[in-house]
């Protein structure tokens, strides 16, 4: 009877033995492919989140800098003289109160320079990029705002609040979510005249799309020009955006995204817009550290503005799903040394209990290396057992633990929402990402990664647990059991 046989007959004849061992290497095996996927699994997740918030650099004015110019430029107009230089006014006012110099600055001063962002966007790497004015004011003449019945309206200025961009699809209340479109479409580069409205806005004032909205300079609204723009979209938004400042003008559901230069000519300051922020998104999340090294190395007076870093949050949820990597990682390590242990203890167990089958054996003329060989062969046909019903599991378990793993780890990205929300800077910035589902695949090569790895185990348990007993002579044995 060959090794073959005898392997056999034994696995039939010990089903207790045999169920143990199988039910040993089905849980060693379902552990392994469930690090296996997950680590696959935050590949993705990873992948899709990321691409989902979005890699990009925000341009904002530097406030300390701004500061610095404000004073600089007033003193070259020159302490108690009226006039203006370089976007700074002075005007002295004489009231009740005694003088009064009151100190203002125009859109040349404030806004971005359009130079500089021309630069930036033609860096290698930046996929688009976008232009968002400053929050204009202004008054509206064909319809009617939101307002609070229950609040005094008599120091908000009566309107309505403007945003142009170039690209609405890539304003940050649109790429963080929480402005979506429920009809129509977004604003791009080339538009004119257009606006975007919210959903509040349109049922209190029964607005569709091509409709026209008129609306003029608060400051003149019985007498200033009045500017129409034709309505292309209707969003809404799943948390109020926070307003600029008190006062109904500048409500959520009052806020209305238009073409870039609409704004400016409502103002009356038409060729002088102020660019508030720039937006500049990077084709390959992948490379964003090299289009962004690229960025700061062009020649702008970066003095003059803050580069914010747009993956703040998108950090955070990496950060997380790098965890999960390491989890999965974690998890095949243990699997692999607490899998050798359980089956060198199994094997170790076996063979002592098997000292009266190995002795006959060895007295019958049979090598130590085929009575080796018989034991593996034993583990052998229970682990092919084995993959057949982990791997036919293997899917659904996989999936149900990715799913956890990758819960856990969102729950801890919400926790740390709060401590990485100066990270992504804006008016109007709310960011809400979420995991919109888990994707297991259970590929061959996991598989046969699996596979091996048992395998392997196998092998080197039945090895060390054999030495002991096939390194003694038949009479030893003998002698030891009786």
């Amino acid at each position: 009877m060959n090794c073959i046989q005898r392997a056999w007959r034994c696995v039939v004849r010990k089903p207790a033995r045999t169920i143990l061992l199988l039910l040993v290497i089905v849980t060693v095996s379902l552990f392994f492919l469930c690090g296996l996927a997950c680590r696959n699994v935050n590949v993705q997740t990873q992948d899709i989140t990321r691409q989902a918030v979005g890699a990009g650099m925000r341009l904002d004015i530097n406030e300390v800098n701004r500061s610095k110019r404000l004073v600089d430029l007033s003193n070259q107009i020159g302490d108690g003289v009226e006039g203006s230089y370089g976007g700074v006014h002075q005007k002295k006012l004489e009231g009740a109160y005694g003088t009064q110099w009151q100190v203002w600055t125009d859109n040349a001063f404030d806004s971005l320079k359009l130079a500089d962002i021309k630069k930036i966007a033609a860096v290698s790497g930046i996929a688009d990029y976008n232009l968002s004015t400053c929050i204009t004011p202004v008054h509206p003449v064909n319809f009617n705002r939101i307002e609070d019945p229950h609040t005094d309206q008599y120091n908000d200025l009566g309107g309505v609040s403007l945003i142009g961009n170039r690209k609405l699809e890539l304003d940050f209340n649109v790429l963080s979510g929480n402005v979506t479109l429920i009809n129509g479409r977004m604003i791009d580069a080339d538009d004119n005249n257009v606006c975007v409205i919210s959903e509040q806005l349109a049922e209190r004032n029964a607005l569709v799309i091509g409709d026209t909205l008129q609306l003029n300079d608060y400051h003149n609204a019985d007498n200033a020009q009045i500017y129409e723009a034709k309505i292309v979209g209707i969003y809404q938004s799943k948390r109020f955006m926070t307003p600029l400042m008190a006062g109904d003008t500048f409500r959520s559901e009052n806020v209305i995204f238009t073409d870039l230069h609409f704004p400016e000519k409502v103002e009356g300051n038409e060729n002088d817009p102020c660019f508030e922020h720039a937006y500049f998104s990077v084709a390959d999340v992948d490379e964003y550290d090299t289009v962004k090294t690229a960025v700061e190395a062009l020649d702008i007076a970066w003095e003059r503005y803050d580069l914010i870093d747009r993956n703040g949050n998108m950090s955070t949820m990496s950060a997380n799903f790098n965890d999960l990597e390491k989890i999965s990682i974690l998890l095949i390590i243990i699997t692999f040394v607490a899998g050798f242990t359980i089956l060198l203890l199994i094997f170790v167990f076996w063979t002592k209990n098997r000292n009266y089958e190995i002795g006959i054996l060895l007295s019958l003329g049979y090598k130590k290396s085929s009575i080796l060989g018989q034991l593996f062969l034993e583990a052998l046909i229970i682990a092919l057992l084995s993959f057949l019903i982990a791997f036919a599991f293997a899917p659904v378990v996989s999936g149900a633990a990715a799913n956890y793993l990758v819960a856990e780890q969102v729950e801890q990205a919400e926790i740390q929402k709060d401590l990485n929300a100066d990270k992504v800077a804006g008016n109007y910035q709310s960011e809400d990402q979420r995991v919109i589902g888990v994707n297991v695949d259970i590929t061959n090569n996991m598989l046969f990664f699996c596979a091996t790895n048992i395998v392997i185990l196998l092998s080197v348990s039945v090895g060390i647990s054999g030495i002991s007993i096939l390194k003694k002579k038949p009479r030893d044995i003998f002698a030891a059991l009786s």
